[in-house]
């Protein structure tokens, strides 16, 4: 049986396929050189554990999060409530979300910008740089270990920070062959979407040197993060239980244990 992430990348080849026909990889390439990029890592290897505030409209495991959606509004909220960095998800089908929403949280806030999306081809990446991200994520489910490796390799040419994203021990290594020292480990499944958030705990006595490991999915409570500090995990990535909140803001400043205007 197909499962959810077979699905998404399917669609997700598609649509890049599509997009070549309107704007070929040319155009972007003589685009990406503009402007500078933020420091993702950088921004996430300040003292403490640091929160990057995710946007998102839907999951599909989850459903549509939030009505009346305004980006601009909760990029500016996530900054003002001391998010080291924002995370956008631009996949189409299944999040709703669009490069017009990278777009929209980069003209809002100053926050580093990761582009969370399905990425496998080199295109994704120049359209990742022209839209005003600062860092792109990786998954090495959705890659073999040669694509891993050069679309990593891409993207740090571009100025892109890469969060590679892991599940177990088998992928972490092939992350680590890969070169990737900023690791993102998913607490959820990708093929049936199940969380167990001790998957980040199993995985940290296996990181390479020096490594800057994000947890991802899961995550709502100031205790979880406490634990995972201890544990020497460098940011939490919080998507879910920021956008069902009624103010997100408040929600971030609640979860980092800080009052609203720190």
């Amino acid at each position: 049986m197909t499962s959810v992430l077979d699905r998404i990348l399917e669609e997700t080849r598609a649509g890049v396929a599509a997009k070549k026909q309107t704007m070929p990889l040319g155009g972007l390439k003589e685009r990406s050189t503009e402007g500078h990029t933020r420091g993702f890592r950088q921004a996430l290897d300040r003292p403490g554990i640091g929160v990057i505030a995710e946007f998102k409209r839907r999951s599909p495991s989850a459903g549509p999060l939030r009505e009346d959606v305004d980006i601009a509004q909760i990029a500016a909220a996530y900054e003002q409530a001391g998010a080291s960095a924002m995370s956008v998800l631009t996949e189409k089908h299944n999040f709703e979300g669009s490069l017009a929403d990278l777009r929209a949280a980069r003209a809002a806030c100053d926050l580093p910008l990761l582009r969370k999306d399905f990425v496998v081809d080199p295109y994704q990446l120049y359209e990742s740089r022209v839209g005003g991200a600062d860092a792109v994520l990786l998954i090495v489910a959705a890659l073999g270990a040669l694509e891993l490796a050069s679309l990593h390799e891409t993207a740090t040419g571009l100025g892109l920070d890469v969060l590679v994203e892991v599940h177990d021990s088998d992928e972490l290594a092939v992350a680590a062959s890969a070169g990737a020292s900023l690791i993102g480990v998913n607490n959820r499944d990708l093929h049936d979407f199940s969380v167990d958030i001790s998957r980040t705990s199993q995985l940290m006595s296996d990181m390479p040197p020096g490594a800057t490991v994000v947890s991802e999915s899961g995550i709502s409570q100031p205790e979880q993060l406490r634990e995972l500090e201890a544990q020497g995990v460098a940011a939490v990535l919080v998507g879910e239980a920021l956008m069902r909140a009624p103010d997100p803001g408040t929600a971030l400043c609640v979860l980092r244990g800080a009052n609203r205007s720190s």
